[in-house]
């Protein structure tokens, strides 16, 4: 019988099992708020590689934002400058640390390093599945690429003595966007879960990922924050 551990990873299995857990936490009024998502004294910051999507993927998100936004206004809603997928969080957001502790350019050359083979991939954006603290685009991967990606650079960073977490708090392998998080009770729980589970399958459109970015960030990936250190080019 063939090893468990050897079986592909379903995506589509792991958004649905993220929908269901967190539908049953939504409809006993469980909803996990953040109490730093406007806070100014949070010093969490990281090193992340991400991409972002395509203009007609984030007007369509947009789109489904703002119908939310109507039914609870007090929550927050990714901007679309803001809207990303990562690729691996190299450094994961943690208290204190700073720019100033690392060298940008050994991470830049050794991630160019890993990319120089690999060119360009596409996802499709389809549905919205949540985890109990917010709602995430779920994407999905033409190919392999993405994971193929990731592998790689997880190889190589393994291969050097540089600072980073990768898959220290969990093994990506999903290609979701955080498009909200909750941030205050909401005050019409039982619409506002109508209105996304009218968006659970919706279409949001393809996406080419042409270039990733490098960048310094905070935990929400917030463009006024955000210091890109790198970018390059998959074409």
């Amino acid at each position: 019988m063939a090893d468990e551990a050897a079986k592909p990873f379903d995506l589509e299995k792991h958004y649905d099992r993220l929908w269901e857990r967190s539908l049953s936490q939504f409809q006993a009024g469980a909803f996990e708020l953040d109490p730093l998502i406007e806070s100014d004294n949070d010093t969490r910051f990281g090193i992340t590689l991400l991409f972002r999507p395509g203009q007609e993927v984030r007007d369509r998100i947009q789109q489904f934002l703002l119908e939310l936004q109507q039914l609870e206004p007090e929550q927050y809603y990714y901007p679309k400058s803001d809207m990303h997928v990562t690729v691996i969080s190299v450094i994961s957001c943690h208290a204190g640390f700073s720019i100033n502790n690392i060298r940008v350019e050994d991470y830049v050359q050794l991630i160019q390093h890993t990319l120089q083979n690999f060119g360009n991939f596409q996802l499709s954006f389809r549905g919205v599945t949540a985890s109990p603290s917010g709602l995430l685009i779920q994407g999905f991967p033409v190919a392999d690429k993405l994971n193929a990606l990731r592998n790689q650079l997880r190889e190589s960073f393994r291969n050097t003595t540089l600072q980073q977490t990768i898959d220290a708090r969990y093994v990506l392998q999903t290609a979701h966007i955080t498009a909200v998080r909750f941030k205050a009770p909401l005050q019409n729980a039982s619409a506002f879960l109508h209105k996304v589970q009218q968006y659970r399958n919706k279409n949001f459109e393809m996406t080419e990922v042409n270039e990733l970015e490098l960048v310094y960030n905070d935990w929400y990936q917030r463009q006024g924050l955000v210091q890109v250190l790198s970018r390059f080019s998959l074409k």
